[in-house]
């Protein structure tokens, strides 16, 4: 019992400390939301081109795809890009573009399908995006990168280039936020997944998010990131991060950017899902998997220190409520973090949140295990699949494809 308990004082404390210092950032990051959304767009309006990989076709792809086509902004062109015209995107995407008044939506910028080929070398996603950019050519002032399978609103690319003016900025940046659905698995998926969103904010260690970037084609030739950063790499958005990082360059989060996705699927296809963003991080930036993986154990590990104290007989009275006020001021802190998630959502996102809001806190009790779940597999593995294709992820600079997918 003595060492156990003098351990879980240390863990305990520490977790209280870390859990109340996330709170805080939490009521930051809803500030930094309520201001930037309240205040001016910014008048720059440069010439833009979004480069859009693509690969099948998801639920709501020809949402995504009008809300691409439809931005409020004068100048800026689109460019698709797919591996091969089996796929069905391109498939789908071609029959759109032929026949644009079909959906009722008019075409304001000029777009393009690009088929790039199988990727060698690299991830087949950063290979459709180096020849996205190729087809641009040099008449875009800015480049923007984003994922299909995320739904922008309509002033989406006006902030994400206006950030751009201020000249300290290399790169502009939104991220992905997961609106909870129907399904356990899908709420689960937003509670894990805007737990890494809250981690933006007005600081100098943002990273770029691939879903949602912009970078002036300039700065994009002299950091080099066709040549160096992204001819052999899977993940367009850590080499970004790294390329501006290295030229001592700043990442700008812009809470306007913030991109709506929804997505149902089964556990088994959630937890690949989840383990493959924490591989791909710690391979591409291992001190923040090493931090993650350094707070989830401690989380776990307190809280199973803490039932051990709490089951063993000779444990007295005034020990059972200090471990069990301790852990339940953990969980409220925790939810409190959720919480502010679920007015973030709200406020970004009105009309489309609906009563599912609540799984923001309500499931942030267990967002913590699923990530120790993601963390330990990480360090023993440097394959993922994505889309059919598998890789092992030799180092941030050498990609091997263990296996292909076509079409």
């Amino acid at each position: 019992m003595l060492w156990i308990g003098k351990v879980f004082i240390v863990t305990g404390t520490l977790l209280i400390l870390q859990s109340a210092w996330s709170l805080f950032d939490g009521f930051r990051f809803l500030g930094l939301i309520r201001r930037r959304m309240s205040g001016p767009r910014g008048a720059e309006t440069p010439s833009v081109a979004i480069a859009i990989p693509c690969k099948g076709v998801d639920a709501g792809f020809d949402a995504n795809v009008d809300a691409f086509l439809n931005q409020d902004y004068l100048d800026y062109h689109v460019v698709f890009s797919v591996a091969t015209t089996t796929d069905p995107a391109y498939q789908k995407l071609r029959a759109r573009l032929d026949t644009p008044a079909a959906s009722g939506v008019i075409r304001k910028p000029r777009v393009t399908l690009v088929v790039a080929g199988i990727a060698e070398g690299r991830g087949e996603k950063v290979n459709n995006l180096l020849h996205g950019v190729e087809a641009v050519g040099q008449a875009a002032k800015v480049l923007v990168f984003a994922d299909i399978d995320a739904t922008p609103s309509p002033d989406w690319l006006g902030a994400l280039v206006a950030r751009l003016a201020d000249p300290q900025i290399t790169v502009s940046t939104g991220f992905r936020w997961y609106l909870p659905g129907k399904g356990f698995v899908s709420q689960l998926r937003a509670a894990w997944d805007t737990s890494i969103a809250t981690m933006m904010g007005e600081r100098d260690h943002n990273f770029a998010w691939g879903g949602s970037m912009a970078i002036r084609a300039a700065d994009f030739r002299q950091l080099g990131i066709v040549e160096r950063y992204w001819a052999n790499t899977v993940s367009d958005d850590y080499a970004m991060t790294r390329a501006v990082r290295e030229a001592g360059g700043k990442i700008a989060f812009e809470p306007r950017c913030l991109v709506a996705s929804r997505e149902e699927s089964g556990l088994r296809e959630f937890l690949r899902w989840s383990t493959r963003q924490i591989i791909i991080t710690r391979v591409y930036a291992a001190h923040l998997w090493k931090l993650g993986l350094a707070a989830s154990l401690i989380y776990c590990g307190t809280f199973m220190l803490g039932l051990a104290v709490l089951a063993l007989p000779d444990a007295t009275a005034h020990q059972r409520v200090a471990v069990g006020a301790t852990l339940f001021i953990v969980l409220v802190l925790g939810a409190g973090k959720g919480f502010i998630r679920s007015l973030v959502a709200r406020e970004v996102f009105p009309g489309e949140i609906g009563g599912g809001a609540s799984c923001y806190w309500l499931l942030s009790p267990v967002v913590p295990w699923i990530m120790l779940g993601n963390f330990v597999v990480a360090g023993f593995t440097r394959r993922i699949e994505w889309r059919g294709t598998e890789y092992e992820l030799v180092s941030q600079d050498q990609v091997r494809v263990i296996r292909k997918s076509v079409g």
